[in-house]
């Protein structure tokens, strides 16, 4: 029989044997048993003997004559967690710029520059194309002419005509050539696996099952994790700057405007 203490242990009705549970927590952490733990050496983050020089040459223009090492190793700290704040907003700023919205449901294209520029492209080579018909038919008219008393002017074009054509025929016999050579080699074939059910990527061979070779686009149980890398250009650190406060007017920022 239990004692009356026992009804109101939580763990005993719920049927937790805390000695078990006690003992298997030292069988699992056993290699922690035992172990001294201490603080690690403080590593500034700069060099300390450059960055302590360049320190006591500036506070000598202050009339300070002697910097600790801790005042050094201050620096270094703020430094390093500086940078990490800037690398930090910059790779938030980036990756909003990287962000694409095409799929989202809660945005619609308003303009699509792209497209646009595709049509005025087409536009300029069709004038150019009527432009060129143009010439050309001046050109043979030109050619085709037969007065005898001919003007400078009229011998130019003859003579540019003459080339047009002879440029022609030179374009259409290396088409024929290349339609030649061609059908000489023959359709290309596809190139065939090493092996049946051998899988190359990398240069490691990765085995294919019966039941997996019907599908070769489903993924392999061994799969590479690409990283992901973040590109920051310097129009990302201009608009950093931008938003800051000790930045916005600093010569660094108009410096940077100027490249």
């Amino acid at each position: 029989y239990r004692d009356d203490d026992d009804i109101n242990d939580v763990a005993s009705m719920g049927g937790v044997n805390l000695n078990e549970e006690s003992a298997r927590i030292m069988a699992t952490n056993s290699d922690l048993v035992g172990t001294q733990i201490q603080s690690c050496k403080d590593e500034p983050f700069l060099a300390a003997i450059p960055l302590h020089k360049r320190i006591l040459e500036m506070a000598k223009k202050l009339g300070i004559t002697d910097v600790p090492a801790e005042v050094v190793t201050f620096i270094s700290h703020a430094t390093q967690n500086r940078l990490r704040t800037v690398i930090e907003k910059v790779t938030v700023i980036t990756q909003h710029r990287m962000e694409s919205y095409k799929d989202d449901e809660w945005y619609e294209q308003a303009t699509d520059v792209r497209s646009q520029l595709k049509f005025f492209e087409q536009l300029e080579r069709l004038e150019k194309q009527r432009k060129d018909e143009q010439e050309r038919e001046i050109l043979l008219k030109a050619a085709k002419s037969r007065s005898r008393q001919e003007d400078p002017e009229q011998a130019r074009l003859k003579q540019k005509a003459k080339e047009m054509q002879q440029q022609e025929l030179a374009q259409m016999r290396q088409r024929d050539a290349n339609l030649t050579a061609l059908a000489a080699i023959g359709p290309r074939k596809k190139r065939k696996l090493d092996s049946p059910g051998l899988l190359t990527i990398g240069g490691e061979g990765i085995g294919m099952s019966g039941g997996s070779q019907a599908g070769l686009g489903t993924p392999s149980s061994r799969q590479y994790a690409r990283q992901k890398i973040t590109r920051v250009n310097l129009r990302d650190f201009i608009f950093y700057m931008e938003q800051e406060r000790e930045t916005s007017h600093s010569l660094l920022l108009y410096r940077a405007l100027l490249k």
